[in-house]
């Protein structure tokens, strides 16, 4: 099947204006059905929201794979100030949205106990941007990564909620 997936016309419909009224209705619904303990786990473009959404303390813990649309450091500073949720960054070798300096300044600012709530990376060698999702599973590495990045999520969310 041909890729005919168009980001340029894409971005357009998901806006910040657009996105995140989306995000703060299904937070207000879990909310009303006695839901009082959430987490984040956000793929690419959804990175953007979890480090948001725990910007405003409306999360518990944070677990995102090759995130996109952050400023660093900036992003990564603020995180260490205001959010008080858990972060796990599933990292990898070649992404241009969250590359290999970006992670090691991930590192410095949040890791070796920095950020008391809790910080982990995750690294996942052989890899691109997106193996966490879309991935060639005929690849013995992208398959490993796309494997741990599910279960290190899943063994934060245990760990964390």
């Amino acid at each position: 099947m041909p890729n005919t997936f168009d980001i340029a016309t894409w971005f357009p419909g998901h806006t910040q204006e657009i996105t995140r009224p989306i995000l703060d209705k299904v937070l207000a619904a879990l909310k009303e059905q006695g839901i009082t303990t959430i987490g984040a786990t956000g793929y690419c473009f959804g990175g953007r929201y979890c480090f948001d959404l725990a910007f405003d303390g409306l999360v518990q813990a944070v677990a995102t794979s090759h995130p996109s649309l952050l400023q660093v450091p900036a992003d990564l500073e603020k995180y260490l100030e205001k959010s008080k949720a858990p972060l796990l960054i599933n990292s990898c070798t070649v992404d241009t949205q969250f590359p290999i300096e970006s992670q090691a300044k991930a590192d410095e600012i949040l890791g070796n106990g920095k950020f008391a709530p809790g910080y982990k990376r995750e690294y996942f060698d052989g890899c691109t941007h997106g193996f966490a999702v879309r991935g060639d599973l005929s690849d013995p590495k992208v398959k490993a990564g796309k494997e741990g990045a599910f279960k290190s999520t899943v063994e934060w969310f245990i760990k964390y909620l």
